[in-house]
């Protein structure tokens, strides 16, 4: 029995002489010392041995905690490249908006413009439609009787003559262009003063109709409104000479006309719901 345990104790001296140790230096580390003390030198030994131990966990703290930081600034920082990302690629539609509004605000105030200078009551409206039937050039707006809209009155544009209203109801109406067959104005040569009716013709484009072959019109020549139909003011743009031709018999010379007008980009225009002054009256003012 004692040879045994005298065995266990040799085979295990290491471990509980380590172990001895270890509970002397707790004790030592745990117990209050006095300077002078017998114990001071063993504890100031047993901590300067524990040092690198202490120093080692110190800095594998301290890289764990950096670790996480670093882990953390990255995820904040991935959250920002997101975010900036999706900032980026809503830039090209933000700026397509504001340009689009940059442009109505530039119609809408040439058309303020225009409506001082017309001193004539009018109403803005929008192009909200075209004739889809293919029977007339016309175009939808969103203005109708309750705002003064009915049929026969005068519709220009920045860029000049529009055409007529052909029907209201009560918040829209259709417009007739001048290049429909159907639609007529009263106009001049603004250099020789020469009178022609401009209307559309039934297969495509826009004549000067019932000119005098005498008459001293010419290529480029400016076409304005007359203000005798009682539709239009005198002075309102309504194209320009593109062609003539004098050939073949006839009393009246053929004069193609370029519409100041695009129609096909139309978008704001205005209809002039106060009758023009009669020629008679603006002549004697």
């Amino acid at each position: 029995m004692q040879d045994s345990k005298g065995s266990f104790l040799r085979r295990n001296r290491v471990v509980l002489a380590g172990g001895v140790l270890l509970l002397l230096a707790a004790h030592i580390l745990s117990s209050g010392v006095r300077q002078g003390d017998f114990l001071a030198r063993p504890q100031a030994v047993i901590l300067q041995a524990m040092r690198p131990i202490a120093d080692t966990f110190n800095r594998a703290t301290w890289s764990a905690r950096d670790l996480l930081d670093h882990y953390l600034w990255l995820t904040s920082v991935a959250r920002d490249n997101e975010r900036l990302r999706a900032a980026l690629s809503s830039m090209p539609a933000l700026q397509t908006q504001l340009a689009e509004l940059q442009r109505q605000n530039q119609q809408l105030a040439q058309l303020l413009d225009l409506k001082d200078a017309l001193q004539l009551a009018t109403v803005g409206a929008a192009v909200i439609g075209s004739d889809a039937t293919g029977l007339s050039r016309s175009v939808l707006i969103n203005q109708g009787t309750q705002a003064g809209v009915r049929p026969g009155l005068g519709v220009i544009s920045i860029a000049g003559a529009v055409g007529k209203v052909l029907i209201s109801g009560n918040s829209v109406a259709r417009v007739l262009l001048l290049s429909d067959h159907n639609c007529a104005i009263d106009v001049f040569d603004q250099r020789s003063r020469a009178r022609g009716i401009v209307s559309g013709l039934v297969d495509d484009g826009v004549v000067m109709r019932y000119v005098e072959r005498t008459e001293d019109i010419q290529l480029g020549d400016t076409l304005i409104t007359s203000g005798l139909d009682g539709a239009f003011p005198r002075g309102v743009l309504v194209g320009y000479v593109r062609a003539l031709t004098r050939e073949g018999p006839g009393l009246f010379v053929n004069v193609s006309v370029r519409p100041a007008v695009d129609f096909r980009s139309l978008e704001r225009v205005l209809v002039i719901t106060q009758s023009p002054p009669r020629l008679e009256d603006s002549d004697q003012s």
